[in-house]
């Protein structure tokens, strides 16, 4: 098998890479390939941001700039975009891009050893935000700076340097340019081989064909898990089929049902459909790892992959959603929690992909996920919980809660459900909700938390959510005011 050759943009330059493993990542081609060493290797695994690199797509006629960990995303996957490392932002003549100078002004550099993901995750704000006209906030920074880690607690300089740089004088990249480049560069022939290693079609009938043709290829959608396979459990894949390109899969489509998210929808931009119609999923939204996690995972990838720690399936149970699975033989719709057999383990028949997720839109419904975790940002949960109630003259009429961290799958709290329907919204009612939620699974100890724990808290967050239901908001950090209680 062979790979067809590796082309993007950097410095305004066509590059291509010949023979370059499928399961080659984008650092390793940085770092090895093209020495392009500012770009570090801190944890391998997306958590730290020493890795971060921005690329960028066509969308809408302009560019969309994204910060995403080199460490995990496959280099392929980066086919036929402009991307930037630290060493290209610079101005021709050596002086600084804002991103940098803000933090050199700011005093944002300790050690240095992180300073490299945070100057490109800020050059990613920069050109979202600032080069846009719009102000960062201090909220703003903070969210897109959460999947960097800065070991010599440096955080205030750093978020200091995000809101100076609008004021320090400022730098356009040659978008037209740039474009204009990106549209050759699709245009260009492409080889056209059967039997390549790294397979990204670009539409869904090219996906299907391929899916049937090779059942045993591994199937990538973002790789913020597969990405760990590679790096950590050191596997070897020799085929790949990448679905993030397939252009049928990359829309949110509103219908009057809900919404269709497509499987290669990022993770960002399918939490920012989510929150536009349920505003108080936000801080949830943005606990789901840090931002270049989320803009390089899709939703289909964290569904179909299935881990009973992920946090959108809890979330996507509770509203009620339901997958569309597809091949060459047609489509098939189910419950997304009918969707899992075991750890890791599915219904998709080996010819199947996961198409789309399809989401209600939201009702009249009081609505609350939960994520707890050892760490606030950018960490795995120990336990996600996701509840939706609806209540007419005091009466439940409708539950729906999905919870992940409890069993070998994420699943839908059926007997807690059934315990809350028809009774009235009352302290009893949620006291004994929570004694059913605490019966309903046997959860295992781990690294995360032990089992004792894990039960204890699922009835103490529906507890939590009873609070909330009548008001009251000095129960969680989200909401708590420290002046109100002096």
């Amino acid at each position: 098998m062979t790979t067809q050759p590796l082309r993007f943009l950097r410095r305004g330059q066509t590059i291509t890479l010949h023979n370059v493993p499928p399961d080659r990542t984008l650092l390793q081609v940085l770092r090895e390939d093209l020495g392009a060493t500012g770009t570090k290797e801190g944890c391998g695994e997306g958590d730290c941001g020493a890795c971060t690199v921005v690329i960028a797509e066509p969308e809408h006629g302009a560019l969309r700039y994204k910060a995403i960990n080199s460490c995990i995303r496959l280099a392929h996957s980066i086919d036929g975009m402009a991307l930037w490392t630290v060493e290209d932002i610079a101005q021709a003549d050596g002086s600084l891009h804002p991103a940098q100078e803000a933090m050199v002004q700011c005093h944002g550099s300790q050690c240095g050893f992180c300073t490299p993901g945070f100057v490109m995750s800020l050059f990613g704000m920069y050109q979202n935000s600032t080069c846009q006209g719009q102000s960062i906030s201090r909220a703003d920074a903070q969210e897109a700076l959460s999947g960097n880690l800065c070991r010599c607690t440096g955080y205030r300089p750093i978020l200091d340097a995000a809101q100076a740089m609008a004021q320090l004088p400022a730098v356009r990249i040659d978008e037209a340019d740039v474009l204009q480049k990106l549209e050759l560069l699709a245009l260009t022939n492409r080889a056209v081989e059967a039997d390549l290693a790294y397979k990204s079609p670009r539409t869904l009938a090219d996906l299907l064909a391929a899916r049937a043709a090779h059942p045993q290829a591994q199937i990538v959608a973002g790789c913020t898990d597969v990405g760990l396979w590679v790096t950590k459990m050191h596997k070897h894949f020799e085929r790949v089929i990448d679905v993030t390109q397939v252009e049928e899969l990359r829309q949110i489509v509103s219908q009057p049902d809900g919404l269709q998210i497509g499987a290669a929808v990022t993770l960002h931009d399918a939490y920012s459909a989510l929150v536009a119609g349920r505003p108080q999923l936000h801080s949830f939204a943005s606990r789901f790892a840090g931002l270049p996690v989320r803009n390089s995972g899709t939703l289909g990838g964290n569904v179909a992959n299935g881990s009973p720690i992920g946090d959108s399936m809890p979330l996507l149970i509770a509203l009620g959603a339901s997958v569309v699975l597809a091949s060459e033989r047609g489509e098939r719709e189910l419950p997304l929690e009918n969707l899992y057999t075991g750890y890791r383990q599915n219904v998709m028949a080996a010819d199947e992909v996961l198409a789309w997720i399809k989401v209600p839109h939201a009702g009249a419904e009081f609505m609350r996920v939960y994520k707890i975790s050892k760490r606030f940002d950018d960490d795995i949960s120990a336990i996600c919980l996701a509840l939706s109630l609806t209540v007419d003259n005091g009466v439940v009429t409708a539950a729906s809660i999905g919870v992940g961290g409890v069993a070998a799958t994420p699943v839908r709290a059926v007997q807690t459900q059934a315990a809350l329907v028809g009774q009235p919204w009352t302290l009893a009612t949620a006291n004994a909700a929570a004694a059913a939620l605490r019966a309903e699974f046997q959860p295992i100890s781990d690294m995360r938390a032990s089992a004792a724990y894990r039960t204890e808290v699922m009835g103490n967050l529906l507890q939590r959510f009873w609070l909330e239901s009548q008001g009251q908001t000095q129960i969680n950090l989200a909401t708590f005011d420290v002046e109100a209680c002096a």
